[in-house]
Parts: structure tokens; C-alpha cells; sequence
């Protein structure tokens, strides 16, 4: 964002479309230029590759759309009106409409969104494909049970950050914040959110290492990372498997659904003096050392480390989309953290089941910042094998933890009381052939003599040959 001086010091009169979007869906990606000193007005550059997810009805906001270029056509009460480059669109309201098509659209509010306004009636043929629920659109009493609900969650975890350990890990309070968690899952507004950090998981990161330190010298080795946001996790990664094997051919692959994020990633420079893409310092959790190892430095920027840039191709892709994975091809080693607990659930699993198609056989997913129901149900589906080593190390390096119970992304505690508690808490995952008689057919590419570290027969695994065996019965 540039600054111009005058009369007011250091007030800012213009604006550029910021690094990170506002808001995203299958068909678009929003930015939000400010903040603005019209109070009353929102500023939105929107790129529209598809559309609006859904036909919607505003009650109180009248939009306006410039469209800069591109083409496509708004449907507004049930009539179609196609739109090309310089054209205006004036969006009634209290009259159902939507917009379709492959554009770069400005978009005017005012007064400025707020939540509660937009009534969604039904998704977008053009967008959204299967029988996907609607989420109900909340009439007055509902927007004010929201309300109060958002401040009950923001209450108690105030209330909750000031407990003493030895008081929050009694009986009584743990239910209670079991209970609290699930309505935050249930009750929570799921954005996704662009906080991220170099190294971010230490534990998660060194059995990475020790999985690659295990793999014959000859092989390449193909990795995914998913929801890859700047970089910061996809040079995190790579930075580790070149530390451990610089002789392994290394071929990663980071993905994003933000044109905007993958291309401020792929440049790799970051800069020291605070302004950074998201709202939180990235380098706060690395030492002196590992910033040398990283980074070259020019005054306040660094820039990633040739050797390390060079394994790691960039793609934006919407990873719930099945011909991203198709493009992608098969991987040895699929991360997808932290941005399928900002989905819901419903979403959150077919996402999830669509991922594991990347992972080769005797391959390994790392999957964390997700709803453990959601990670658990795919894991006993599709019979997934839990990673032991490191388990709990990679569960409490997780910062998400510091958000349970009053969030819906803060991760409970870990109980080994759960009957599955290997499995739910597992954050990495050998995903092995259906067909046992397959695995003289398929690629070895990470040797299965890990699967001898963990348990000769998996808990998700018991978990549903206990049920078939029932089933037969």
C-alpha cells in the first residue's frame, strides 16, 4: 500500500490491492482495499474465475460492479444480463442475483458489509456442483443468538486464558470445555485466515526429516504442499529435507487457491521491519542459525536460499476441486495444514477424501489444523495408518491448542483415556494399498519398514475390521 505526505502526517489516501484476500470461494477471490476514511464504504477488488458461489438477496447494502475486464453476466431476478469489459452493474436491493463468468470485477458497498445483511437462496449451477447443504440464512432472531453466542466464546476464553493448569485439567472443568468446544465447532464463523509462521510445528517438521532419512538414495522425492499461503510452510519443508538429504533429487509442490499469495511465495523475500503479508510475525519462532541456514539478507529483506527455492514449483489451485489433484500427480509426502478447519465439516471431509488421491501407496499425508472428527472418520474409512512416532510431540507443538476450548480451530487436549486416541491424535498418516496383494505392483517410494516403528496393525484399522466382523455376524 503506497502513502502519500501532506497535511495529514501519515494518513494514507491510496490504496493498493492488498497481498492476502478478504474472502474466497470456489468461483472467486475477494480483496478489500483500505482501511478507507469513508466509514460508510467497502472497496472490493474481486477475481471471478467461475462466480458467486451462491444467488444471495441484500437487505440493507447497495452494490455496484465495475467490470475492469473479462466477461461474464449477472443474473438478477431471474434475468440474465451479460457483462464485458467497462460496463456498470447496479445490484438492487431485496431482489435475488448472482454472477457468473471469468472477470476482474471493482466492487462498491455501502454502507459498508456486515453480518446478517446477505440472505443466500440457492448455489450457483455455474459454480457449485452436487447436493452440497445451503447453510441456513439467519433471520433476526437468529443474527441476534449469533451475536450473543460470539460473546459467550470471546468470554470464556478470556476467562479460560486465566485458569491455572492444575484447575483447567480437573474433571469438571475439561467437560465443560468438551462442551464449550462443541458448540464452537457447531456455532463458530469459519473465514480462513492467513496467520502462519517459519518452522511453525518443530515436531511435525523433524519426523518429515526422519521419513526422508529413511528413503533409498536413489529415489526422487515428490512432495506436496497444500494451502502453502507465501511459502512460508513450502520453504519450511523444503529448507528441512535439503538440511537432512542435499544429495535426494527433491521435486515440492505448492499450492494455493490465491493467485495473489502464490506469487508473493514464489519471489521467497520477506521483510524484517514488520510489514508482512499477514498479521503475524513469521520469524518468531526461528533462532539466529536457522535464519543464516534460510535466508540471504540485504538490509531489512531476506530472501530464501537458492539451493533451497529451486526444488519448489508454484501452482494456484483449489484443492477440493478433483482435476487439481489430477494435476498434481502422485506424491510421496502430502501436507495440508491448517485451512480445512475453516471449512465446514461437510466440506471439510470431501476436501479431505479428494487430498488422499495424491498420496501414493506406502505414501505419507500430514494433515493438522482440522476438525479431529472430520480427520478421524476419513482416517477409519479409508484406513488410514496413524504415525506413532512423535505423535504426542507433533500434537503439542500444534499452536492451535492455545485456542481450545472457546474456538472452533483450537485442538483439545490429548486423552489416551479415548478408545482411539492413536488414531484421532495422529497428525501424519502412512496410506497403504486396499488390495495387500498390491503392494508387489505399486511404487515403493518410501519404504514400508517404517510401518515395523508403529503398531503391526493400526488402531483405525482394528477399528473397522471390528465392525465388518460384527457386520458378519
Amino acid at each position: 500500500m503506497a502513502a502519500l505526505s501532506g497535511l495529514d502526517g501519515d494518513m494514507r489516501y491510496t490504496h493498493s490491492v492488498p497481498l492476502l484476500p478478504s474472502f474466497d470461494g470456489k468461483g472467486l477471490v475477494g480483496y478489500n482495499f483500505g482501511p478507507l476514511h469513508q466509514k460508510d464504504l467497502d472497496v472490493y477488488y474481486i477475481e471471478v474465475e467461475k462466480g458467486h458461489d451462491t444467488f444471495m438477496v441484500s437487505k440493507r447494502i447497495k452494490r455496484t460492479y465495475y467490470v475492469v475486464s473479462g466477461t461474464g453476466c449477472f443474473t438478477i431476478g431471474d434475468r440474465r444480463y451479460d457483462v464485458s469489459s467497462g460496463m456498470l452493474v447496479e445490484a438492487p436491493l431485496r431482489v435475488e442475483y448472482s454472477y457468473s463468468g471469468e472477470m476482474k470485477l471493482i466492487g462498491f458497498c455501502r454502507p459498508r458489509w456486515f453480518n446478517g445483511n446477505d440472505r443466500h437462496t440457492k448455489w450457483n449451477p455455474d459454480v457449485v456442483d452436487g447436493d452440497l447443504p445451503l447453510t441456513a440464512n439467519p433471520g433476526t432472531w437468529a443474527f441476534f443468538a449469533k451475536r450473543v453466542i460470539n460473546f459467550y466464546f470471546r468470554l470464556n476464553g478470556s476467562l479460560w486464558r486465566r485458569l491455572p493448569d492444575s484447575f483447567s485439567s480437573l474433571r469438571p472443568v475439561r467437560l465443560y470445555g468438551n462442551l464449550l468446544h462443541s458448540l464452537a465447532l457447531r456455532y463458530g464463523f469459519r473465514s480462513q485466515a492467513p496467520s502462519t509462521f517459519f518452522l511453525r510445528n518443530r515436531p511435525q517438521l523433524e519426523l518429515i526429516k526422519r521419513l526422508v532419512e529413511r528413503r533409498p538414495e536413489a529415489d526422487p522425492l515428490r512432495v506436496a504442499v497444500l494451502g502453502c499461503s507465501t511459502g512460508v510452510e513450502a520453504y519450511s519443508i523444503s529448507w528441512r529435507i535439503r538440511s537432512a538429504r542435499p544429495d535426494l533429487k527433491l521435486d515440492l509442490q505448492a499450492v494455493d487457491i490465491s493467485k495473489r499469495a502464490v506469487e508473493f511465495g514464489k519471489c521467497g523475500s520477506y521483510s524484517l521491519a514488520g510489514s508482512q503479508p499477514t498479521n503475524t510475525d513469521i520469524f518468531e519462532r526461528m533462532n539466529e542459525t536457522e535464519m543464516l541456514e534460510l535466508f540471504d539478507r540485504d538490509g531489512d529483506v531476506v530472501t530464501v536460499k537458492s539451493s533451497i527455492k529451486e526444488a519448489i514449483s508454484w501452482r494456484v489451485g483449489d484443492v477440493t476441486e478433483p482435476k487439481t489433484i489430477d494435476a498434481l500427480g502422485a506424491q510421496d509426502i502430502v501436507t495440508a495444514n491448517n485451512f480445512l478447519c475453516h471449512m465446514p465439516p461437510l466440506m471439510a471431509e470431501k476436501c479431505l477424501r479428494n487430498i488422499a488421491r495424491l498420496v501414493r501407496p506406502y505414501g505419507y499425508l500430514v494433515v493438522s489444523g482440522i476438525d479431529l472428527d472430520v480427520r478421524t472418520k476419513v482416517a477409519k474409512d479409508l484406513r488410514w495408518h496413524p504415525v506413532q512416532e512423535l505423535l504426542e510431540e507433533i500434537h503439542e507443538g500444534d499452536s492451535n491448542k492455545m485456542l481450545w476450548p472457546w474456538h472452533y480451530v483450537g485442538l483439545e487436549p490429548l486423552n489416551k483415556k479415548k478408545r482411539d486416541w492413536k488414531c484421532r491424535y495422529a497428525a501424519a498418516f502412512q496410506l497403504m494399498p486396499y488390495d495387500k496383494n498390491a503392494s508387489n505392483s505399486v511404487n515403493l517410494s518410501i519404504s514400508p519398514e517404517f510401518v515395523a516403528t508403529s503398531e503391526s496393525a493400526s488402531t483405525c484399522e482394528k477399528d473397522v475390521l471390528q465392525k465388518e466382523e460384527q457386520q458378519d455376524r
